[in-house]
This record gives structure tokens, C-alpha cells and sequence, in this order.
């Protein structure tokens, strides 16, 4: 069995929901264009090409904290939940699970939702995006999000979010040619994950469980550079590390970033899969493909990750791993 982890779908209603929040907003045009995303039929369709595959669902972009106020995300959110539930009820076959979405525009709400989510509707953890309306994770508002869940001992999946209004240059007021997307979600990921991990997080919180998205962005390529880079290479020694005692943190910087999670969805690129396996190796990968962002509504993505988990030169025990058990073992579905 194959349990993508990381998939996008936008229940029906959910989807009719958005247009009303948010009337004319640059993706929803997108996405009347391509059926897999909210139409139950046409993403059966892509799935069966599979066979024994499976999807933890959860919501694409917008955010939820970037349609409204935070006066009217929460209820927002609850929608997008309990429509999300609905489905895995009606095709537990298919769906063993979702991952809630939370109105990180308002943190007491956004905990609550945490709760709810799982307590009421068995969502197997939460997803959150990269900044909230350009406010870091890290920000002290968020913690307790982070703190519920290590509670739960579930996951929390972190989503790169950065739109063309981040400019390449300081000079300029939007980015071009869609680099904020090619090269600037690798880099989003990678720096909110540096972020959280400065602010002392698994210190305080050691047995979280952080899921990135894309195989980490940039850090199982750039290992080298952060066990260099984030030991103060001008201004420190073999043995000290200022860096490491500006922020307090009881280990090396290097150290944490291996305490994190990488999901395949490297739109099916076996040399990119490769790296990051070497990296988070087959107990901190999961299967994921990012469907159905794609021209033909998924397939290629997910048939393209499937092939690049099949290539990697590893046994059949540590690929069932990558392909299922560790989404059983991370998301208690057994």
C-alpha cells in the first residue's frame, strides 16, 4: 500500500465557500480549471490509476488566515474541517485520514480548532503554512499551536507560503517570472524551519514532529552549509559555537534540523529524492506527491514520486516505510 501524506483537495463546499470569502482571488480561477481538486469524481479517477493508494487529505492554498479577519477565520476553519471529515467518513477506503486546517490569524481560535479537530473529528494533525500573513512561526503568538500537538503526539505539516508579492529585490515591489514559487518556496521552507529551530522549539518541545514539505526545500542539499553556516564561520572556533549560545540552544544548530520529517513531493525527481533520503534516511521520510497539481490532475506527480521511492538502491523493509509505515507509525492509523 502507498499512503500519500502530503495532497491537496478542496471539499465542494469548501470550494463554493471560497468564492464567496474571497471573490476574484487569483487562485480560485486556477483552480475552476482543474476538477481533481474539488470534484470527488475526476480525483477518484486519478486515484484508481494506482491501485492500493491511499490519501491523508488536506486543504491547498489560499490560507485560511489570508481570506478574512480574525474575527471570521475560526468559523471558516470549522467548515473546512468538518467538510474535510465528511469525506473521510463516507470513503474510509480511500481517505484514512485528513489533516486540519486552523485560523493561525487568531492563536486561541487556532488552538481550539487543534482540539477540536482531533479530539471530535480524528484529524491525524494540523497544517500550518510557512508564515501567517508575514508573521513568522516562530512568533511567540504561535507556540501553544505547536504545543497542542506535541501534546498529541501528532504531526504538524508545514506548507511553503510566499506569493509574488515577496520581491526578488529589495528594490521592487513583486517578484517575476514566478520565482517567489520555483525558488522562493524551497527557500521559505528552509528559513522557517531555521527559524523555529533559533527560537529554541524542540528544546522545549522535544518530541514534536515537524513534516516539511518538498524533502525539506533546501536543507538536506545544503547539510554541509548549515552545519557551517549556522556555526559562525567567521566568528567561532572548532570548540564554540556563538552562535549556538546567542540563541541558547543545548545542541549544535546542525543537530536539530535532523529532527525533522521530509515528504517525497519532489515532483517525481529521483536525484532530489535521493538527496533527501540521504538525509532524513527512510525512519524520517514519508510518502507524499503535492496531486494534483499537475497538468493531468495528479497522475504525473504522484506516478513521478512513486517511481523516484522505487529507485532509490534500499531494501523492501525501509521502502514499505517510506511508502506507508511511517504515515501509520507518525499518524497512529493502525
Amino acid at each position: 500500500m502507498v499512503i500519500d501524506i502530503f495532497n491537496h483537495f478542496l471539499p465542494k463546499a469548501y470550494f463554493e465557500k471560497l468564492e464567496e470569502v474571497a471573490p476574484g482571488h487569483m487562485a480560485l480561477g486556477f483552480f475552476a480549471k482543474l476538477p481533481a481538486l474539488w470534484d470527488t469524481d475526476a480525483h477518484f479517477r486519478v486515484m484508481d490509476e494506482f491501485g492500493d493508494y491511499r490519501q491523508i487529505l488536506s486543504l491547498s492554498n489560499p490560507p485560511i488566515e489570508s481570506l478574512a479577519g480574525p474575527e471570521d477565520t475560526p468559523a471558516l476553519a470549522r467548515f473546512a474541517n468538518d467538510s474535510l471529515a465528511a469525506l473521510c467518513q463516507r470513503h474510509p477506503d480511500r481517505f484514512p485520514g485528513f489533516i486540519a486546517a486552523l485560523p493561525m490569524n487568531n492563536p486561541d481560535a487556532a488552538v481550539a480548532e487543534a482540539r477540536r479537530a482531533v479530539t471530535e473529528l480524528n484529524a491525524r494533525g494540523v497544517q500550518l503554512f510557512t508564515n501567517v500573513n508575514g508573521v513568522p512561526l516562530s512568533a511567540p503568538q504561535f507556540y501553544p499551536v505547536f504545543e497542542t500537538m506535541a501534546g498529541f503526539d501528532l504531526p504538524v505539516w508545514v506548507h511553503p507560503m510566499r506569493g509574488p508579492n515577496f520581491p526578488d529585490y529589495a528594490s521592487e515591489e513583486a517578484s517575476e517570472a514566478e520565482i517567489w514559487f520555483t525558488f522562493g518556496w524551497p527557500y521559505e521552507t528552509s528559513a522557517a524551519m531555521a527559524r523555529l529551530i533559533f527560537s529554541g522549539i524542540y528544546d522545549r518541545l522535544p518530541d514534536l514532529k515537524i513534516i516539511t514539505h518538498h524533502m525539506g526545500g533546501m536543507i538536506p542539499y545544503f547539510a554541509d552549509k548549515i552545519a557551517l553556516g549556522f556555526s559562525q564561520i567567521f566568528a567561532g572556533t572548532v570548540d564554540h559555537n556563538p552562535m549556538k549560545e546567542k540563541y541558547g540552544l543545548k545542541r549544535e544548530p546542525a543537530e536539530y534540523f535532523r529532527l525533522l520529517y521530509g515528504d517525497t513531493a519532489t515532483n517525481g525527481s529521483a536525484a532530489a529524492t535521493r538527496c533527501g533520503h540521504d538525509y532524513f534516511t527512510s525512519e524520517r521520510c514519508v510518502f507524499a506527491s503535492d496531486a494534483p497539481f499537475d497538468p493531468t490532475g495528479g497522475q504525473r506527480l504522484i506516478g513521478g514520486c512513486i517511481a523516484a521511492v522505487e529507485a532509490l538502491e534500499i531494501g523492501a523493509e525501509a521502502r514499505a516505510q517510506i511508502f506507508e509505515g511511517n504515515a501509520r507509525r507518525l499518524l497512529k492509523l493502525d
